[in-house]
């Protein structure tokens, strides 16, 4: 399955945003798996994993997956284009998968706004004072 072009550049710039974010890393080495249990790419803010960005492969229809607490973003997140609660048991925590090869799937900054909001939910408040800050 071939990844479009336009949704692999949404992948790649959502995932430099998240990489920007304080403190944030994606998991390596033996820990890794732990944190990636389905082979995804994730990005974690201290231990949290506050963004799955899916697999850039073509295994797997390309997606993010963001946790919004806020009422109105996670309606509004829904109503994308194929839009989800997450699965694995993470929808009932408000985890929300947006597939961005869809027609119709948000932009690259509408799923940043979404990746910042995931970050400040389940960040530890140490590292949301840094970017408050500047």
């Amino acid at each position: 399955m071939a990844v479009p072009r336009n949704a692999l550049k949404k992948w790649v710039k959502v995932r430099e945003f998240a990489l920007g974010l304080p403190g944030a890393a994606e998991p390596r080495g033996g820990a890794a798996h732990r944190y990636r249990p389905w082979g995804e790419t994730v990005t974690k803010g201290d231990k949290k994993v506050f963004v799955i960005l899916g697999v850039s492969d073509g295994s797997h229809p390309i997606g993010v997956t963001v946790k919004l607490s806020d009422a109105e973003a996670h309606a509004h997140a829904l109503t994308s284009p194929a839009a989800e609660p997450a699965g694995y048991g993470l929808g009932k925590a408000d985890r929300v998968r947006v597939p961005r090869a869809e027609k119709g799937s948000p932009a690259a900054d509408l799923l940043c706004d979404w990746v910042e909001e995931s970050c400040r939910t389940l960040a530890p408040k140490r590292l949301i004072a840094e970017p408050d800050a500047r």
